[in-house]
C-alpha cells in the first residue's frame, strides 16, 4: 500500500509541476504551423483528433487557423479542464471537445474507425510507443487522412554515455532513419519529417525552469519530481546537440499496391514497363546502364510496385548523384505500365523508394520532371537551394526534396552518373 500511495503521490506531484505551463513537450505555434502545412491539403471543415493533447496549445491553434472540429483527448483531466476553459477564451467552444480517454485504448463509441481528417499527437506517442501509435491509429483517418506524429529521437550514430544512460533509463530513443523504418514497417509512407529547431525546447524547459525554483519541496512526492525534472533539465544542457524532436507527416501506404526493391528475377519486366512507357527505350537502356555503374547503383533503391497478380506494374529508381562534390540521389526514371497507368501505382513507388532512401540516412533527392506531379512529393524548384543543372532546361523542371532538414543541403551544379550523358 505504502508503494502505491508514493506512486500516486510522484505521479500528482508531477502534474502539479506542470500544470498551467504552456506546453507539455517542446514545440511552438510556429512548427505547429509548419506541420500543418506539410500535412496537405484539409477539407474546408477538418476534423482533427488531438491525441495526448495536454492543456491543448495545438488544439487551439488547429481550431481557429485550420476551421478544424478538434476532438482533444487526454487522461488528465484539470489539463482538460484547461482546455475547455481557453477555448471558451478563444470563442472555440464550439469547435474543441474534450475527452477524457486512454490514446492506447480508442475503440470506444467516440472513435469510429474513419472519422478523422488528421490525427495529431505532439510529444504524446512515447507513452504507448511510436510505432504502436502509428499502427493502431490508422484505422481512424478518413480516406486521403494523415497523421503528425513527433517522436524524440538521436541526432549522432555515437550519442554519449552520459545522454545514452539517461534516456534508457527514461525511454530508448531510435536514429531519425530508424524511426522511418519504424512507421514505414507500420504500414505508412512519410510525405515529410520535420526536425523541430532547438528554439522549440525553450519554449518548453525554460518555463518548467521556472516553475522548478518556485515549487514547494516539501509536498507529497514533490522532491522526487523536482530532481528527476532537474535532471532532464541538466542531460539537455549538456547533450541537447545529440537527441532532438522530429515530427513525422505520414500517411497509410496505398493498400492496392505491394512496393519492394526489385530482384534479379525482376530485371526483364522492368525492362518492358521503361519500354512501355516511354516512346522510346532509352528510358528502359538508362536503367541497365545504371545497373552496371558501381559508384551510381545503390540495389535497395531500385523499386517496383507490383499489381495485384504479382507483375511489375511501375517502377522508381534513384541513384547517387552528386551535388558540386556532396552526395544525393537522382530519382529517374519513374515509369508506368500502360496497364496500370492513373490509378496509383506511379505514386505508390515513388513514395516507397524516397521512403526507403530515408531509411538509409539520404539527405536529398533531385529530380528532372513534371513540376504538377512531383510537387505531390513535396519536391520544390532546386534553384530555392542553389542548386542547378550543367543544361539548359526550365528552372521549374529541376526539382529538389530534402529527406533530412538536419544536413545543410549543398550548394552547387548538379553531377549525374555518367550514364545519363549530361
Amino acid at each position: 500500500m505504502t508503494d502505491h500511495i508514493d506512486d500516486a503521490s510522484r505521479t500528482e506531484a508531477f502534474f502539479t509541476l506542470h500544470h498551467r505551463l504552456p506546453r507539455q513537450s517542446p514545440g511552438s505555434d510556429a512548427t505547429t504551423r509548419r506541420l500543418l502545412a506539410l500535412a496537405g491539403p484539409l477539407p474546408d471543415r477538418p476534423r482533427v483528433l488531438d491525441l495526448g493533447c495536454g492543456p491543448g496549445r495545438a488544439a487551439l491553434l488547429l481550431a481557429a487557423e485550420a476551421g478544424a472540429e478538434v476532438t482533444a483527448v487526454d487522461l488528465h483531466q484539470p489539463f482538460l479542464d484547461e482546455l475547455d476553459e481557453a477555448a471558451k477564451a478563444h470563442g472555440l467552444g464550439d469547435r474543441i471537445r474534450t475527452v477524457r480517454a486512454d490514446m492506447g485504448d480508442l475503440t470506444g463509441p467516440g472513435f469510429p474507425a474513419g472519422s478523422f481528417d488528421l490525427i495529431w499527437a505532439e510529444g504524446s506517442a512515447y507513452c504507448i510507443g511510436f510505432a504502436t501509435a502509428v499502427r493502431e491509429w490508422q484505422r481512424l483517418l478518413a480516406p486521403g487522412g494523415a497523421l503528425m506524429v513527433s517522436e524524440c529521437v538521436w541526432t549522432t550514430d555515437a550519442p554519449s554515455a552520459g545522454a545514452r544512460d539517461f534516456w534508457n533509463r527514461n525511454g530508448s530513443l531510435r536514429t531519425l532513419p530508424e524511426t522511418t523504418a519504424a512507421a514505414v514497417a507500420a504500414g505508412c509512407t512519410v510525405p515529410a519529417v520535420l526536425l523541430q529547431p532547438d528554439s522549440d525546447w525553450d519554449m518548453y524547459y525554460v518555463p518548467l525552469a521556472e516553475r522548478v525554483e518556485s515549487a514547494d519541496p516539501t509536498a507529497p512526492g514533490m522532491e522526487w519530481a523536482l530532481a528527476a525534472t532537474r535532471e532532464e533539465l541538466a542531460v539537455r544542457r549538456d547533450h541537447g546537440a545529440e537527441y532532438g524532436y522530429a515530427a513525422y507527416v505520414l500517411r497509410p501506404a496505398d493498400p492496392r499496391w505491394t512496393t519492394r526493391p526489385e530482384t534479379a528475377a525482376d530485371r526483364e519486366a522492368v525492362h518492358a514497363v521503361n519500354s512501355a512507357a516511354f516512346p522510346t527505350r532509352d528510358e528502359a537502356d538508362l536503367v541497365d546502364a545504371l545497373r552496371a555503374d558501381a559508384e551510381a547503383w545503390l540495389p535497395e533503391l531500385s523499386y517496383v510496385a507490383e499489381a495485384p497478380d504479382g507483375s511489375v506494374a511501375a517502377y522508381a529508381l534513384l541513384t547517387r548523384c552528386r551535388i558540386g562534390d556532396a552526395p544525393a540521389l537522382a530519382l529517374a526514371p519513374v515509369a508506368t505500365s500502360p496497364a496500370h497507368q492513373r490509378q496509383g501505382a506511379g505514386q505508390a513507388v515513388v513514395r516507397a523508394a524516397l521512403d526507403a532512401a530515408r531509411v538509409r540516412g539520404e539527405a536529398l533527392v533531385v529530380v528532372l520532371g513534371d513540376p504538377a506531379y512531383y510537387a505531390r512529393f513535396g519536391c520544390v524548384p532546386a534553384s530555392r537551394y542553389g542548386i542547378r543543372p550543367g543544361f539548359e532546361v526550365p528552372d521549374e523542371a529541376v526539382m529538389a526534396l530534402v529527406l533530412d532538414d538536419s544536413v545543410p543541403v549543398p550548394v552547387g551544379m548538379i553531377r549525374y552518373p555518367a550514364a545519363f550523358g549530361v
